[in-house]
């Protein structure tokens, strides 16, 4: 099982050659598990041009398992991670990354990404990640 960022995802859809799109493929041709995040949904859904897009994009994910990458005690715990982070002197940008990467340090599961914001993560937190 593998939790697929909406990096990937949108470099997916924009066609994008990257080394993580380039495992996606590979994950989507040989049916390998993969789940979508709650926030990762928003995220790419968000970016859609168009309604025939989005229900292009809507109904290829839905095929997905979804998950809710958020409960009041995982906030915690990833304001726990952002704030040792910072500690160390490293801020991340976007509070998606940090839910979305407590989720998978908690769960065990790796995240497929194109985003440095999960760097840190993999770094000192034990992340586990494919970047392709």
């Amino acid at each position: 099982m593998v939790l697929v960022d909406s990096s990937t995802w949108i470099n997916h859809l924009k066609n994008c050659d990257t080394p993580a799109r380039r495992m996606l493929l590979d994950f989507l041709h040989n049916n390998a598990p993969m789940l979508v995040g709650d926030l990762i949904l928003l995220e790419v859904l968000r970016g859609c041009r168009g309604e025939t897009e989005y229900k292009r994009v809507h109904g290829a994910l839905s095929i997905l398992p979804w998950v809710a990458l958020l409960d009041p005690q995982r906030a915690v715990r990833a304001a726990n991670h952002y704030r040792g982070l910072r500690a160390k002197g490293i801020t991340i940008r976007k509070p998606n990354d940090v839910i979305i990467a407590t989720y998978c340090i908690e769960k065990n599961i790796p995240l497929l990404h194109d985003d440095r914001d999960f760097d840190p993560f993999e770094q000192h937190l034990g992340l586990r990640t494919i970047k392709g």
